[in-house]
């Protein structure tokens, strides 16, 4: 979706991602990453007898996720912005499948290098139910990166491919 620098993109431009299933591995991990045992998050049992009847993925994870899907091109992302009414509006549980959607609702010049892109990002789940929803701005370059390590052979292929990613 971000793929331009920061002067060609403009508002309303819209990407969406692949899709990617929350699994039950994702939800351990997660757990012994960050400490959060909660049993909502890692007991059957204790989940059984919650609202929901099954154990939830962390909104953490899910956030997480779902930002980082947004496709975009590495030699134009500065940098993670800033994250502004996050909700979670559906729970996501272990098994479903959720894709990103994002469109650019503003951009803001930052400074003579960078420019503020801010996206209305949604989580969407197998069921067309919008699990997630955040205003998510990323700090985008005005001039691209020369990206800098590649070999002469891995620059010639990307000038001629006019820098399009597989």
């Amino acid at each position: 979706m971000i793929r331009k620098p920061f002067g060609a993109l403009s508002i309303g431009e819209t990407g969406v991602s692949i899709g990617r299933t929350m699994t039950e591995t994702d939800v351990v991990n997660f757990c012994m990453l960050t400490g959060n045992w909660l049993e909502l998050h890692s007991n059957v049992e204790h989940a059984r007898s919650s609202l929901y009847g099954q154990r939830l993925v962390q909104g953490s994870l899910v956030f997480s996720i779902v930002n980082a899907m947004i496709p975009f091109e590495s030699s134009v992302l500065a940098a993670f912005y800033g994250c502004d009414k996050l909700r979670f509006l559906r729970p996501t549980f272990i098994g479903d499948t959720l894709w990103a959607r994002a469109e650019i609702v503003d951009l803001k010049d930052h400074d003579d290098r960078h420019g503020v892109v801010t996206n209305k990002l949604e989580g969407i789940n197998q069921r067309d139910e919008t699990v997630m929803r955040c205003l998510f701005s990323l700090l985008i370059r005005k001039t691209p990166l020369d990206h800098p390590g590649e070999p002469p052979a891995i620059k010639a292929a990307r000038a001629a491919t006019r820098g399009e990613t597989a």
